[in-house]
């Protein structure tokens, strides 16, 4: 083999791992609840602080029977932060915002993606999340706080449970609004494994 045809093949041999890799970057997840399964893709090659930091909350199992606690049908679902009897779970410290990065690489608050919540302080995120039930561009960076809302994933599969739960009734408990009357559980947040395809 001359020394060209070796470099051509190393070369070819890069380009499929790199593709290889950029594919297997975003992770999917399914997320059960006791209103149906979601599967939603994580931009960790657009929002990879925010990803990795939903992907350890999801693998320790925080997740698991935590509920939608703010459900505005107009809006977004929120949810991943409070036990069924609105008890807040304790978290860990809080991230950096990603929304301005995110904006550069054209992550907006569109139907159907992920974002992180937080209080007035931008950098205050920690577990909770929202689905964005409708287009939302007054939540993207630099919106009127400055900072917006980081979005790092999407809906791939299950929008009709994302529209089924937007639906539910919703009340007060306590000093919170919007909390649905019969509470929708998310059951587990799992990793979906890479599909493979055997070679013939």
């Amino acid at each position: 083999m001359s020394l060209l045809t070796l470099k051509n093949t190393i070369a070819a041999a890069l380009l499929m791992s790199i593709a290889s890799l950029s594919v297997a970057a975003n992770p999917e997840l399914e997320i059960k609840t006791n209103q149906g399964n979601i599967t939603v893709e994580l931009f960790a090659d657009k929002a990879p602080k925010t990803t990795a930091n939903f992907l350890r909350y999801a693998k320790d199992g925080f997740y698991n029977g935590t509920i939608f606690h703010r459900v505005i049908p107009n809006f977004m679902i929120q949810g991943g932060g409070f036990t069924p009897d609105m008890k807040e779970k304790a978290t860990r410290q809080p991230i950096q915002n990603e929304a301005p990065e995110g904006s550069m690489v054209g992550l907006r608050n569109s139907f159907g993606t992920l974002a992180m919540a937080r209080t007035g302080d931008p950098h205050s995120a920690t577990a909770q999340f929202f689905i964005n039930v409708k287009d939302n561009p007054g939540l993207d960076y630099p919106s009127p706080d400055g900072w917006g809302y980081a979005v790092f994933g999407k809906v791939t599969k299950g929008m009709e449970v994302i529209m089924k739960i937007r639906s539910v009734a919703t009340g007060n408990a306590g000093f919170h609004q919007n909390v649905p009357t019969t509470p929708v559980v998310i059951e587990s947040v799992t990793l979906v494994p890479e599909k493979t395809t055997e070679k013939k």
